[in-house]
C-alpha cells in the first residue's frame, strides 16, 4: 500500500485531492453505503449524540510577560466513528487543544472557560483521580515526541505492562503476551525479542510505533493523535493510518488527528478544522476545505506544499511565518587553496557495525562454549557519496535502514569502522585508535529536538553555548546574536528566556535548527556563500 503524498495536494488540486481523500482504502470503507439489514459495528451504538462536545474552550498561560492565549474560544463536536483533522502551523494551539481535552496542562497553563464533555460527562474541573481513570482507557493520546512518553530506564515490555495494569488485572504471562501482540500490531519486526529492548535501542520511528501500541491497548472511545506518524516512513505511515481508520469503523471510536501534514489529514479525516493563533479560522468537510479554501490562511498552507510540476521550486512562505535574514559573521580566510570544482563532502566506502551486547547468562554460556556471540548489526555497508557546495542531498529509507547512522558518521559522532569522510579535502575524524571529531563546520539537527535540548537550560543559553565556546561571539554580543538567530527561524527573540518544555514540537525543532546554524562555518575567500553540512536525523542532509 502506498502512503499519502504531499504531491497529491499540488497542481490540479480538485482531481488530486479528491484522489488522496477518497481513494484511500480506509476512506472507501467509510464512504461506502451500508447494505440494508447489515449489522452495526460491534462496540458502541452509532447515534447522533456527540461523543465529544467542546464548547468555547479557552486555555491561557499566565507568564511574567503577560497572558498567552494558546487556545481562544474553540468549539467543535465529534460523533462516534468520526475523524477530525486539526491542522495549523507550529504554535497555532493544536497540541494545547488536545492537552486541554485530556487534562494534561502544566502550570502556568489553565482552562479559563469553556466546556469539554465526553458522552455527556463534563471533564473540565474533574478531580485528578477521576481524570486518571479516564485517561488511557476512555481517552488515549499519542504524543508527537515518543521520548516524552517512554521511560528510558524500563524495557518496552515493562512499560506496556504498566499501561495494562493501570486499568486491568493481568498475570505476568498474559502481560508479556499482550505486549508482544501490541508490538506486532504496529508492525515492529521480531516483537518477541524487541519487547525486552529499551527505548534507546529503537530508531525514532520505532519508538513512535511503541507509543501508538500503548495508546491502542484498551481500545479507547476517543483517541487524540498529536502528529504520531511524523517520524514514520511512508509505507508504515499508510499502514498505521489504515489501522487507525479500521479501529474507528469497528468500535465507533472518535479520532482527533493533529497534524501539519495536509495530505495525511486528507487521507484519514472526515472533517478538518484549521487553527491559527488559538482560534479555528476555517472548518468543514475535508474535501471542501482543502479544495475550496475560504480563509487566506488556509490558502497559504496549501500554497506552501511542494509541487511535482515544478520540482525544486521555492515554496511559498506560510501565512504566519515572519523570519528575518540570518546573522553573518565577518569572513575568515581559509588556509590553503581549494578547487571550487571538487566535491565539498566526500564519503568513501564507509562501513559501520554494531556488536550486540550479551546478558550475564549468555556471557557465561559463551565462556562454557555452549553458544556463540550474538551476530553484529551491519548498520552501514560500503557507502560512497559526494556532495558539492550548495547541493542538497536527500537520504531516505525505512526506519532502521541506516540513514541516521550514516548522518552521525558524517557529523563525526560515530567513527566509521572502514572508509573515511572528507570535508573540503580535510578529514572529519582524527587518526588513531580513539578518533574524535576535529571540525566544527559540520552541525547536526537531530530527529528529536526535545531529547537533544537540555531541559534545564534556557533555549537562549543553548544556542549561545557553542558560539561562545568556539569564540565565534563574545559574551557582550551573545544576547543579540541569539535574538537574530531566533528571528531567522521565525521565533520571537523574547523566547530566549524560555525552557524547551514551554514550546510545541515544531517550535523546539526551530530552536534546534537555530542552535545548529549558529555555529557558522568559515566563508571561502572566493565567495560570500557559506558552505555548511547539516546532518538531520529526520532523514534529510543538505550541504
Amino acid at each position: 500500500m502506498s502512503g499519502p503524498s504531499v504531491h497529491a495536494l499540488s497542481p490540479h488540486p480538485e482531481e488530486r485531492r479528491r484522489r488522496v481523500s477518497l481513494d484511500h482504502p480506509s476512506r472507501r470503507r467509510c464512504a461506502a453505503p451500508q447494505d440494508e439489514g447489515s449489522e452495526e459495528p460491534k462496540g458502541h451504538v452509532m447515534t447522533d449524540t456527540p461523543l465529544l462536545d467542546v464548547t468555547d474552550l479557552a486555555t491561557h498561560f499566565h507568564a511574567r510577560a503577560g497572558v498567552v492565549k494558546a487556545v481562544d474560544g474553540v468549539s467543535f463536536s465529534l460523533k462516534r466513528g468520526e475523524v477530525m483533522g486539526l491542522v495549523g502551523e507550529s504554535g497555532s494551539g493544536k497540541s494545547i487543544t488536545g492537552f486541554s481535552i485530556i487534562g494534561l496542562l502544566d502550570p502556568p497553563g489553565r482552562i479559563e472557560r469553556g466546556s469539554v464533555k465526553l458522552e455527556g460527562r463534563e471533564l473540565v474541573g474533574l478531580p485528578p483521580d477521576e481524570l486518571r481513570a479516564i485517561r488511557g482507557k476512555a481517552i488515549s493520546m499519542v504524543f508527537q515526541d515518543p521520548m516524552m512518553t517512554l521511560n528510558p530506564m524500563l524495557t518496552i515490555g515493562d512499560q506496556i505492562g504498566l499501561a495494562l495494569e493501570a486499568h486491568e488485572s493481568v498475570t505476568g504471562t498474559e502481560r508479556r503476551q499482550r505486549a508482544i501482540a501490541a508490538l506486532a500490531q504496529v508492525r515492529i519486526p521480531d516483537p518477541q525479542t524487541k519487547v525486552d529492548f529499551y527505548p534507546h535501542q529503537f530508531s525514532g520511528g520505532m519508538r513512535q510505533r511503541v507509543a501508538i501500541a500503548i495508546a491502542l491497548l484498551h481500545r479507547p472511545r476517543l483517541i487524540i493523535c498529536d502528529e504520531p506518524t511524523t517520524a514514520l516512513d511512508v509505507s508504515i505511515q499508510a499502514e498505521i493510518l489504515a489501522e487507525m481508520k479500521e479501529l474507528v469503523a469497528q468500535l465507533g471510536t472518535a479520532l482527533i488527528w493533529i497534524s501539519h501534514d495536509l495530505a495525511t489529514v486528507a487521507s484519514i479525516a472526515d472533517h478538518v478544522c484549521v487553527m491559527r493563533y488559538g482560534k479555528i479560522v476555517e472548518a468543514g468537510p475535508v474535501l471542501q476545505v482543502l479544495t475550496r479554501p475560504q480563509h487566506p490562511y488556509t490558502q497559504g498552507l496549501l500554497d506552501s506544499l511542494p509541487s511535482r510540476a515544478r520540482p525544486g521550486a521555492m515554496l511559498a512562505r506560510g501565512a504566519g511565518t515572519d523570519a528575518a535574514p540570518p546573522p553573518r559573521l565577518p569572513r575568515q580566510a581559509e588556509s590553503g587553496h581549494r578547487r571550487a570544482d571538487l566535491p565539498y563532502v566526500v564519503i568513501e566506502t564507509v562501513g559501520k557495525r554494531f556488536q550486540r551486547k550479551s546478558g550475564v547468562l549468555r556471557l557465561l554460556a559463551q565462556k562454557a562454549g555452549l553458544v556463540g556471540p550474538l551476530p553484529a548489526v551491519q548498520a552501514v555497508d560500503d557507502v560512497t557519496l559526494s556532495i558539492a557546495r550548495g547541493e542538497a542531498l536527500g537520504l531516505v529509507g525505512e526506519s532502521g535502514s541506516g540513514k541516521s547512522t550514516l548522518g552521525r558518521i558524517v557529523a563525526g559522532i560515530y567513527a566509521p569502522d572502514s572508509g573515511q569522510i572528507l570535508l573540503d579535502g580535510e578529514p572529519v575524524m582524527s587518526p588513531g585508535e580513539r578518533p574524535h571529531k576535529i571540525t566544527t563546520r559540520i552541525q547536526t539537527i537531530f530527529q528529536d529536538p526535545f531529547a537533544s535540548l537540555n531541559p534545564r537550560m534556557r533555549i537562549g543559553d543553548s544556542i549561545a553555548e557553542g558560539p561562545l565556546a568556539h569564540g565565534l561571539v563574545g559574551r557582550a554580543e551573545a544576547g543579540t546574536y541569539v535574538a537574530q538567530w531566533l528571528a531567522a527561524v521565525g521565533l520571537d527573540p523574547a523566547f530566549a528566556g524560555r525552557y524547551p518544555h514551554q514550546f510545541s514540537g515544531g517550535q523546539r525543532q526551530r530552536v534546534a535548527i537555530a542552535r545548529a546554524l549558529a555555529m557558522q562555518p568559515r566563508s571561502t575567500s572566493r565567495s560570500r556563500r557559506r558552505s555548511s553540512i547539516c546532518c538531520c536525523g529526520c532523514g534529510r542532509n543538505s550541504a
